[in-house]
């Protein structure tokens, strides 16, 4: 049974759900993956805001106020994945990229394989990019700040992000109006982001914020979300690697 640990944002963990499901479905009920979502919305410091609020993570080891932060948060998810755990799951996902920034913490913590899906992202790009190319990446302050992609990505491509007026004019407005619910509006406002990355010779662009991908395929057919010739949908990335983890 797979474990998923959502609600940072909700829509984002419901759209992995949907992606799961629609990706391995089945002719009847039973064919289904089984799987457990727990829609963890109160993780304390909303995770989209967790760059600002902290000003830059990556120094809470030496920070007191921001390693209480990084504490409570931390805690939070612990308990989400014990309770995944309880639940019988066998390994664990989290659709949500600024919570892999407690990746490391989490694995040592729970004894169950948690996938990680900025790794996976990746490994999928090293599959549909020459090494070297400008990946652009769309994400929240938080992610950015904490590097979570940089990790993975700095050995072998050049990512490329916008700049701080299209991050919060564009990207960080498109993101809170899809956790509202406005999804139509969070469609239009993104493009001059995604513009700005094509402009600066991204081959790709990593949709590191799982509401981005619900914006930007905003009424699109699921056909066209998997043949995109542009977009790193981390969510559909992901959904693969857990039914791969799955059949074994």
């Amino acid at each position: 049974m797979i474990g998923i640990l959502g609600g940072m944002g909700t829509q984002a963990g419901l759209d992995f759900c949907n992606k799961l499901a629609i990706l391995y479905r089945g002719k009847v009920d039973q064919e289904y993956p089984l799987f457990v979502l727990y829609n963890k919305s109160n993780i304390p410091g909303k995770p989209e805001s967790i760059g600002v609020q902290t000003k830059n993570l990556s120094n809470h080891a030496s920070n007191k106020v921001n390693k209480k932060k990084y504490l409570l948060v931390l805690k939070s998810l612990l308990n989400g994945c014990r309770l995944l755990k309880k639940s019988k799951c066998k390994f664990i996902v989290i659709p949500c990229n600024t919570a892999h920034y407690w990746y490391k913490d989490l694995q040592k913590k729970i004894n169950l394989p948690i996938i990680n899906m900025p790794k996976e992202v990746l490994n999928y790009t090293v599959k549909k990019c020459k090494k070297n190319s400008h990946i652009g990446l769309l994400a929240t302050e938080g992610t950015i700040k904490t590097g979570v992609y940089n990790k993975f990505f700095d050995k072998k491509y050049n990512l490329v992000y916008p700049n701080e007026i299209y991050q919060k004019n564009y990207v960080n407005k498109a993101i809170k109006l899809v956790k509202m619910g406005r999804v139509k509006e969070a469609n239009k406002i993104i493009k001059p982001a995604i513009n700005y990355l094509l402009k600066n010779k991204c081959k790709k662009i990593i949709l590191g914020c799982t509401e981005l991908p619900i914006a930007i395929f905003a009424f699109k057919s699921f056909k066209t979300i998997k043949s995109s010739k542009i977009f790193l949908d981390p969510n559909l990335i992901l959904a693969n690697a857990a039914m791969r983890k799955y059949k074994k």
